[in-house]
């Protein structure tokens, strides 16, 4: 630290010198341009953010702690906007080079000082590592590289500003450049150091599982931090090296290493051939080392895989023969659910074993299927609500496969049902998939449940027919069909003495399949046999009287 201090104080006091150098060459600008081509509102504009670095690097030298930190940042700031006047005159055909040569000038004397006093800066920092914690030295040093980077950018700017305007900077950029691989070489293995120490760093958290300490996440959290940074200063670096002409493949293999950013320019010849020159190493000494083994594992992985569809289908034939013979009597789809559940919960097993011969925990794994079942419970609560009336449907069993229903609207035979939803086929062969919280919430009108249906029909006489001739004619019909059955008897009886008719219920009994083929036969046959008999189905009708007076 002693070392350092007077490198701090000598860089101070260069650095008072150097708005004065400025001011100088912009006053010999601003007496040499009275004529010229550049703007007087942007050479006021110059003048002021020079003279307000002026009075910030005077300040700086007697201020510490936030203040010094403000009137570093303001000095940033201040001489990223006069760069960028700077800039807009290079670009523009106006301006004569004779005038931004003094400015250009000026600012390469800047930004080498402003390097040298974050490097003393660092340096300062440096000598107090070595105590109890350096987090806090390390973070304050990250943040100085990240002050530094900024200024080396804008170094290399400049530097080609000075080209433009045909400034022999030489000198000054063989030695930038030889700064800048200094910096990235120095980058580089910092980057590696960082990465293997988060690696070790994430290995024993890992390995802590549920016990991790708030020291170990704390320490994972610092490492990426840090290795972040480390890698995006060596990414300034490679930048501004690659603008030098200098090679950095080497430099962007480390930054894919870290990071896994295809955008690195991986795809560059020489980038892409040292990383896959490294990973067919990797291979390689895996494969010698540890092939006959991860071989065998992988054998006795797929043995076991196979092992299992086999004692699935085994499991699957047992518990179908079971279910089907059971005294139980279960439902076709509850059949189905035990069948198909029977060899999933094998399957299932079966692979859980197999991965365990591959070296997978399966204490964290089934911990995390845990936590995941939970977030997707969440997610898929409607689907969960499907799950839970098709449990109920399973249980309770209000219909079967091949059952003719109305529900939710619906009406058809079950031909499917799943977990989740109920597959029917309407009357007129339409497939419809009814989720089974529709079904379970909703009224469930189960047709064919009974082994026998009452057919309701009403036909009506005039009121001059014989009554007793028509009700002989109405049980002749319903005791002749053939799929009528005698019990429970037939009804045929007279209802209503209606507006216009004399109306009759008939109300014959036949097997619910039979229906509506019972229905079409006995109302075709009424109406021929009493167009027959001479017996009248009469209409609504209305007698009109006219009065004249």
């Amino acid at each position: 630290m002693l070392r350092t201090l007077p490198t701090l104080i000598v860089f101070m006091a260069s650095l008072l010198l150097t708005p004065l150098v400025i001011a100088q060459d912009t006053a010999v600008v601003s007496q040499q341009t009275t004529s010229t081509a550049i703007d007087p509102q942007t050479l006021n504009k110059i003048q002021l953010l020079q003279q307000t670095i002026e009075h910030d690097t005077q300040l700086l030298a007697s201020v510490k702690g936030e203040i010094r930190t403000i009137t570093e940042y303001r000095i940033k700031n201040k001489s990223s906007e006069l760069r960028d006047e700077i800039g807009k005159l290079i670009t523009s055909a106006n301006t004569e080079t004779q005038y931004l040569i003094p400015l250009v000038q000026s600012q390469l004397v800047f930004l080498s000082q402003v390097t040298d006093y974050l490097d003393a800066d660092l340096m300062l920092l440096s000598s107090q590592l070595g105590g109890v914690d350096d987090s806090p030295v390390i973070t304050a040093m990250s943040e100085r590289e990240f002050e530094r980077d900024h200024y080396l950018k804008a170094t290399l700017i400049t530097l080609t500003w000075a080209e433009t305007l045909k400034i022999d900077v030489s000198s000054q950029k063989q030695t930038f450049t030889k700064l800048m691989l200094q910096r990235a070489d120095q980058f580089d293995s910092l980057v590696n150091y960082t990465q293997d120490q988060l690696q070790k760093a994430v290995a024993e958290a890992a390995a802590a599982g549920a016990d991790i300490s708030t020291e170990q996440k704390a320490k994972v959290l610092t490492l990426k931090e840090r290795l972040n940074k480390n890698s995006s200063s060596l990414a300034v670096s490679a930048s501004i090296l690659e603008n030098l002409g200098q090679d950095v493949s080497q430099i962007k293999q480390t930054l894919f290493s870290v990071s896994g950013d295809i955008t690195q320019d991986v795809l560059n010849f020489s980038v892409a051939s040292n990383l896959l020159q490294g990973w067919a190493k990797v291979i390689k000494d895996q494969t010698i080392n540890n092939g006959p083994s991860l071989t065998f594992k992988i054998l006795v992985f797929l043995f076991i895989v196979f092992l299992t569809s086999l004692v699935a289908k085994i499991v699957t034939q047992i518990i179908a023969k079971t279910v089907r013979a059971s005294k139980l009597q279960f439902s076709q789809l509850l059949q189905d659910f035990f069948i198909s559940l029977s060899s999933k919960v094998v399957y299932a097993l079966g692979l859980l074993i197999a991965l365990s011969q591959l070296g997978f925990e399966l204490g964290p794994l089934l911990a995390g299927f845990g936590i995941a079942g939970v977030i997707i419970g969440f997610a898929l609560q409607d689907t969960l609500s499907n799950f839970a009336s098709g449990m109920m449907i399973l249980i309770y069993r209000p219909f079967d496969v091949g059952d003719l229903i109305n529900a939710a609207g619906v009406t058809g035979r079950v031909s499917h049902m799943s977990l989740v939803s109920t597959t029917i086929k309407t009357l007129d062969n339409q497939r419809l998939i009814v989720p089974n919280n529709k079904i379970w919430g909703d009224t469930i009108n189960n047709i064919t449940a009974e082994q026998q249906r009452r057919v309701d029909m009403t036909f009506g006489i005039s009121y001059s027919d014989n009554i007793e001739h028509a009700e002989t004619i109405l049980k002749s019909i319903v005791e002749q069909h053939p799929k009528v059955h005698a019990q429970p008897e037939p009804i045929v009886k007279l209802h209503t003495l209606g507006e216009s008719s004399v109306d009759f219920v008939v109300r014959p009994w036949v097997k619910p399949d039979d229906y509506w083929e019972v229905y079409w036969d006995i109302t075709r046959a009424v109406k021929m046999r009493f167009d027959a008999e001479g017996i009248s189905i009469p209409f609504p009708q209305r007698d009109v009287h006219i009065y004249q007076k």
